[in-house]
């Protein structure tokens, strides 16, 4: 007889199971919901007026604060993603949300201006691994024909943890004041590391050496890339879309309680609806752009057209900002930051049809901070227009002037014949 042969697997690591990796997709989701929550608790703390009281904030203040965030945040992304690059996904990550949970607790114990301050930049510190990290566990565990319903739901979460963040905040204030809220979110959440130590394996550079292995696309030098045309429109582009997004985050709250007399609750509830709306639409266009593509149509009109129909949607918050109804208002302030989400999944799909290859590892760094940027200027020039003209007319002036520019950098920059290694026939 024949000796039975060894059916050991192959050389390499394995994949996850099928069960487990959508358990993993799961916290990665909770992981950046529970990153928003930290960011937008500070947020519905800044619309009480005993806590402005109390720490006696200008709303110039109030900007600095809510910027402050990003200013470590922002700058961090590439470093971030050096690390997890070099010491894997699994424990950064866990460092990561130990370290903030624990800087947002300590927001409870906070008695001076300096020390909010403080304590957002390293709230930026501890956050800065989030989206590298959850891309990277993405990139190297999950199939091609999975990663864009997978990506499209961590951009979802990201859209539907401030919303509620913003209700679960507005619940705690109520009942037991700012100060406890936020020691019961920041320490509450450290219950997701059990799950994620018990399931998440430490082998994700082993599978991107298996990867780049299998990787035979052509790379495109940097320095060509970084000088097309298309990068540029996508940078001033996604600087643009988050600008809307972030003033959402930071002074819709204050917007929602000073300028259209909503209550506290009532204010987390409506936080809820855009950002949910969003998250929604988010992944519906998603969907429907990847069907369109799959049916024969072109990517990049495709991609095109959902960015465009997105600022476009956005711009309508205009309307309400210039209306005397506050139902009009409120409804376009939903409408607006949903009719956005057209284009989220789609902008950044965009950026990889138009730049194949290797080059695109390195543009998302920069794509990345360009995304968080916003977070810095909108709430400073929000607090500053506010301070400097007494109303939110011009704040919201400012947001129609930036989702235009949005419009003409995806109009003139964003093109087929601008990308790098494109022939000269394309248009």
């Amino acid at each position: 007889m024949q000796p039975v042969q060894s059916t050991a697997p192959a050389q390499g690591p394995q994949p996850v199971s099928s069960a487990r990796r959508w358990a993993i997709v799961v916290l990665l989701c909770l992981g950046m919901m529970i990153a928003y929550f930290d960011r937008v608790n500070l947020s519905m703390a800044l619309a009480l007026p005993e806590f402005v009281s109390f720490f006696n904030l200008t709303d110039s203040d109030r900007g600095e604060l809510n910027s402050a965030f990003f200013w470590s945040y922002a700058i961090l992304q590439i470093p971030a993603g050096w690390l997890v690059d070099r010491y894997g996904v699994k424990f950064p990550y866990a460092l990561g949300l130990l370290s903030w949970s624990l800087i947002s607790a300590g927001t409870a114990f906070a008695s001076s201006f300096s020390q909010l301050i403080g304590i957002r930049l390293l709230l930026g510190f501890g956050e800065s691994v989030v989206t590298p990290a959850g891309m990277r566990w993405i990139r190297y565990n999950c199939a091609e024909h999975q990663r864009g319903l997978i990506i499209g739901l961590y951009m979802a979460a990201a859209k539907v943890g401030p919303g509620i963040g913003a209700i679960i905040a507005a619940f705690l204030i109520a009942q037991t004041g700012w100060r406890n809220m936020f020691l019961i979110l920041g320490l509450g959440c450290l219950v997701w590391l059990i799950p994620w130590m018990l399931l998440v394996r430490n082998n994700d550079r082993e599978l991107e050496q298996a990867s780049v292995k299998a990787d035979n696309k052509p790379s495109i030098p940097f320095n060509t890339v970084i000088r097309s045309p298309v990068i540029w429109g996508t940078v001033i582009g996604t600087f643009c879309y988050q600008y809307f997004v972030y003033f959402c985050l930071t002074w819709m709250p204050s917007y929602f309680i000073e300028h259209r007399g909503l209550s506290l609750n009532s204010t987390g509830w409506y936080t809820a609806f855009t950002f949910s709306g969003m998250a929604i639409v988010a992944t519906a266009a998603g969907f429907v752009a990847d069907r369109m593509i799959a049916s024969g149509r072109d990517p990049v009109r495709v991609r095109k057209g959902f960015v465009i129909a997105g600022f476009v949607a956005a711009s309508t918050e205009l309307i309400g900002a210039v209306s005397d109804s506050a139902s009009v208002a409120l409804f376009f302030a939903v409408f607006s930051l949903s009719g956005l989400g057209l284009m989220t999944a789609n902008y950044w799909a965009l950026t990889q049809t138009l730049i194949p290859g290797a080059a695109v590892g390195r543009i998302v760094g920069i794509q990345n901070c360009a995304a968080n940027l916003p977070g810095i200027a909108a709430p400073l020039l929000t607090g500053w227009l506010k301070e400097a003209t007494g109303s939110y007319e011009a704040p919201m002036q400012a947001i129609w002037v930036f989702l235009l520019t949005g419009i003409a950098a995806y109009v003139f920059l964003v093109r087929k014949k601008y990308a790098p290694g494109a022939q000269p026939a394309q248009s």
